[in-house]
């Protein structure tokens, strides 16, 4: 393992989960194997996250609509927040949300959002805007 693999996961483990309400994967990991939390770690944040092939807020908001089509809803807020912390628009997440419908369902849908206004009113980010339509 590399030093530059080290430093690649921490930093790119600040810029997505810094400010992360929640228990961190990482920290569930560690706890039950500190050193299978590690390897898991450094291949997921150090080496997939931090790939540079798409921008962060892509590969974000893929990772939203993947877990909201999913019902992964502690996953899902975790992700929220690291979209917001890369610098997702909140528009734009709700709107990969709706998205999501003609693949999950508005059940899905709904309980997303609702994980996604806990995540904008612990922000201070609620109301999202004015009602349209």
């Amino acid at each position: 393992m590399s030093d530059d693999l080290v430093k690649k996961t921490k930093e790119t483990g600040k810029l997505y989960f810094k400010d992360v309400n929640g228990e961190k994967p990482y920290e569930l990991w560690r706890s039950f194997d500190s050193e299978l939390g590690r390897d898991l770690s450094l291949l997921i944040t150090g080496k997939l996250y931090a790939r540079e092939k798409i921008p962060h807020t892509t590969r974000q908001l893929t990772t939203v609509a993947v877990l909201t089509v999913l019902s992964r809803t502690d996953e899902l807020r975790l992700h929220i927040q690291a979209a917001l912390n890369v610098g997702c628009a909140p528009e734009d997440i709700a709107e990969v949300i709706f998205q999501t419908f003609t693949y999950g369902g508005i059940a899905t849908v709904n309980s997303a959002l609702k994980v996604f206004r806990e995540v904008l009113l612990e922000k201070g980010l609620w109301p999202l805007g004015s009602a349209k339509g």
